[in-house]
């Protein structure tokens, strides 16, 4: 749960200060972002729900237990909600 709370922080903070600097190169950020976390989680980074219910239906040595499948999607909840917790705390607009 902890690796893809972080692989989730990750992902959305990647999407969104993409978006906020320089939004043609999302798509490249993310898919970098992704490719490193796949290296740097136990999980191989998941941090997406649709891929976690996939991977709970395979087989191969990218699958998951249907039994985990509830703690990968907690810890997907919990990275989002921080990182947006975070951005909108690093990113806060002062009165003017």
């Amino acid at each position: 749960m902890l690796s893809e709370a972080v692989a989730t922080f990750g992902l959305i903070v990647t999407i969104l200060g993409a978006s906020r600097v320089k939004p043609e190169a999302t798509p490249v950020c993310v898919g970098l972002y992704i490719t490193a976390a796949y290296w740097f989680t136990a999980s191989t980074s998941f941090a997406n729900p649709a891929v976690t219910l996939a991977r709970g239906l395979t087989d191969t040595f990218s699958g998951i237990a249907p039994a985990s499948i509830p703690g990968f999607l907690l810890g997907q909840v919990v990275g989002a909600a921080l990182a947006l917790a975070v951005f909108d705390w690093m990113f806060k607009q002062e009165p003017a």
